[in-house]
């Protein structure tokens, strides 16, 4: 064989390895996220940048994206702060937003979070449509909390007021639905699947890391 052929050869046995070793393309405006036209994060950055998910205990996405979202979250530095933000779109989304927020007042929230997703979409055992306070305080009196209290922190108005500040933040960075991952109050992610949302997400992330620096 000749010179050039086996050189040619060997070129093309090459290209799929340097396209792995190749880094990601940097993430396009319009194609990988929209820049959000009212921005401002969900709360004061505080040196830290913000990666928010806007997502629904209903949401049978959200439940599937969980696990992985997790493990993601779980590898980020401590200049990264995530935040879970239930979607208040009105009625049985309201209620788990307010669960979501009663569990957080009475302490729980950390244990309970990723079962609620399980309750509701592989048990059965929460219902997604008209919930009820009782059946509520039932499932997270397992976490120890007396069902009385929990009811009581489901009517406080602290939960009124972190369900408004999450619905105020939904519709002002026009989130299309749920799962949303939005960095900074700046960038609406699109990613055209969980490994590419996550993808963007963490360019935009070290984008952002690295305009701070500057």
């Amino acid at each position: 064989m000749k010179l050039f052929p086996r050189i040619l050869l060997l070129l093309l046995a090459l290209a799929p390895l340097s396209a792995c070793s190749a880094p990601s393309a940097a993430p396009v405006e319009g194609q990988d996220y929209d820049l959000i036209a009212n921005p401002g994060p969900f709360a004061p950055l505080a040196g830290k940048i913000e990666v928010v998910e806007v997502f629904g205990y209903t949401c049978p996405h959200c439940a599937h994206f969980e696990p992985q979202l997790k493990e993601w979250v779980s590898k980020q530095p401590a200049d990264v702060r995530f935040t879970a933000v239930p979607a208040a779109f009105g009625g049985y989304w309201d209620s788990y937003a307010r669960a979501f927020y009663a569990a957080e007042q009475t302490g729980v929230l950390g244990r309970s979070h990723a079962n609620v997703f399980k309750a509701l979409h592989e048990d059965r055992s929460l219902p997604v449509q008209n919930v009820t306070p009782a059946e509520l305080a039932t499932f997270y009196s397992s976490y120890g909390v007396q069902p009385a209290q929990f009811e009581q922190a489901l009517r406080s108005q602290a939960v009124d007021d972190k369900v408004k500040n999450a619905r105020a933040f939904a519709m002002r960075v026009q989130v299309p639905g749920t799962p949303a991952l939005i960095v900074n109050g700046k960038y609406l992610v699109k990613g055209r699947t969980f490994d590419d949302t996550l993808r963007i997400t963490s360019a935009l992330v070290a984008a952002e890391r690295a305009a701070a620096r500057k």
